[in-house]
């Protein structure tokens, strides 16, 4: 029992897969770029991006293709346009079926039973009529000048007989157009003239305005510079200016800071003096002090080896320690007394020499201080005297700069003339002797006064200047 279902199972499994086997080889599909036309035993249908099943014996099927048909569209015989101009029309066009069932149908009907090669000049013919047609309404103008007008034409003119035939264009287009007689070459000629009359006014004109604007520009450029070099001269002589400012208030600054930095450098140099005088009467009376403690320690220290001595002399014999004893401390008491009496007087001698040299630098410095005084009011009275005395202080060296060129000449050639005294050496020396002689009257003119005039002001400074006496302090002349 068993064995028999097996059997019966694998029988129905085997009739199951021959009949999936059988219903697989008569599903056709139709793909995006195809269409499938079936007929039969259930009328015409179109398949198109699906499948079906085809039953033998009942129904059959053809592919009919979807795709985009490109080809040339040249007629062999020129063609006359309105003017009577023969030309030759090259162009290409794309035409393909279109995609609703009974576009497909109809084309099924055109052209399913020819090749590709008829169905393609079919569809040339209709087209080269209808460009023949159209051609000899336009002229050679038209058709040169706008190929994209005729190409719109045609593809209208076409649409109602390629829809009767199931079929679309896509499009048309013109490639090439020519003719035997140069009739399109020579229409062009005149707008070339024309273009290159015009491209030479336009160049004349364009170089004419190019000078123009070069001559304005050379002209802008040379006012510019003149302008920029005023303006550059006036800011240098501004700024030279305030150069010369800043330089002078440098001046001013550097003279203030040098006067402010030597009074405070007197000042300073005098405070030191004085601290320097003060630290030293210090040090001699720090230096009395120390030999009084040492004139002190000694004697300390010889009473201790006095009383030493008297242990020594009590360890012995008492009657001879005492007689000792006293001769001891009576010449002990003989020698503390010498000695204190020398370091009183080492140390008055020294406190007193001390405050005599701080005497003698104080007499010295007030007397300085006097002098001074007395020179400034004398210069500050005697104005004029005190710039001559300057001058004449200063004559050596103004003798010296006149002669300082001839102490930097190596060899003097001298040719004489012959005429006299003012020829040769003499001529030299004479005019040295010249400009030493016109000193006089420069200081004249650079002090204001007379010669005599300065002289016995500088006699009167010198009468009221102090002077020193013979112990070395500086006194006031007589008159005062």
């Amino acid at each position: 029992m068993t064995i028999e279902v097996l059997v019966v199972s694998g029988l129905m499994v085997l009739a199951i897969l021959f009949l999936m086997a059988m219903l697989a080889r008569l599903y056709r599909k139709a793909g995006p770029h195809q269409a499938l036309v079936v007929y039969g035993m259930r009328g015409t249908r179109v398949i198109k991006g699906s499948g079906t099943v085809i039953w033998p014996m009942f129904e059959t099927y053809r592919d009919l293709s979807l795709q985009l048909m490109s080809f040339d569209v040249a007629p062999q015989q020129d063609l006359y346009t309105m003017q009577g101009v023969a030309v030759t029309v090259e162009a290409v066009s794309q035409i393909k079926v279109k995609s609703d069932p009974e576009s497909i149908i109809t084309a099924s009907e055109q052209f399913l039973t020819k090749s590709d090669a008829e169905r393609e000049g079919l569809i040339r013919l209709v087209m080269e009529g209808h460009l023949r047609g159209i051609i000899g309404q336009l002229s050679v103008e038209q058709i040169v000048k706008e190929p994209e007008m005729v190409g719109d034409r045609v593809r209208n003119t076409c649409a109602d007989d390629m829809t009767k035939m199931g079929l679309e264009v896509i499009s048309f287009t013109i490639k090439e157009i020519r003719d035997k007689n140069e009739y399109i070459t020579n229409m062009g000629r005149p707008d070339i003239a024309r273009i290159k009359r015009d491209a030479d006014v336009a160049a004349a004109e364009a170089e004419r305005d190019t000078a123009i604007k070069r001559a304005e520009a050379t002209r802008a450029a040379a006012v510019a510079k003149a302008q920029a070099d005023q303006e550059r001269v006036l800011a240098e002589t501004l700024s030279q200016a305030k150069q010369a400012e800043a330089q002078r208030d440098l001046e001013i600054k550097k003279a203030q800071y040098l006067e402010s930095t030597k009074r405070q450098q007197a000042q300073a140099d005098k405070a030191y003096d004085i601290q320097a005088n003060m630290m030293q009467q210090q040090v001699i009376a720090e230096q009395v002090k120390i030999q009084q403690v040492q004139k002190e320690h000694e004697i300390k220290v010889q009473e201790a080896e006095i009383l030493r001595h008297e242990k020594e002399l009590i360890a012995g014999t008492l009657k001879q320690a005492e007689v000792e004893r006293q001769r001891i401390e009576t010449l002990a008491a003989a020698e503390r007394q010498r000695r204190i009496a020398e370091a009183e007087g080492a140390a008055a001698s020294i406190r007193a020499q001390g405050e005599a040299e701080a005497e003698i630098i104080l007499k010295k410095g007030e007397a300085e201080a006097k002098a001074m005084n007395v020179k400034a009011e004398a210069y500050q009275e005697y104005n004029q005297a005190a710039v001559f005395d300057k001058l004449i202080t200063q004559m050596p060296e103004v003798v010296k700069a006149l002669a300082s060129p001839l102490s930097n000449i190596d060899k003097i050639t001298i040719v004489s003339t012959g005429n006299g005294d003012a020829s040769g050496m003499n001529k030299i020396t004479g005019d040295m002797t010249k400009m030493a002689a016109q000193i006089p009257a420069l200081f004249e003119t650079l002090s204001g006064m007379p010669m005599g005039d300065l002289l016995s002001k500088v006699r009167m400074i010198g009468d009221k200047a102090p002077k020193p006496d013979g112990g070395g302090k500086a006194v006031k002349a007589a008159g005062e």
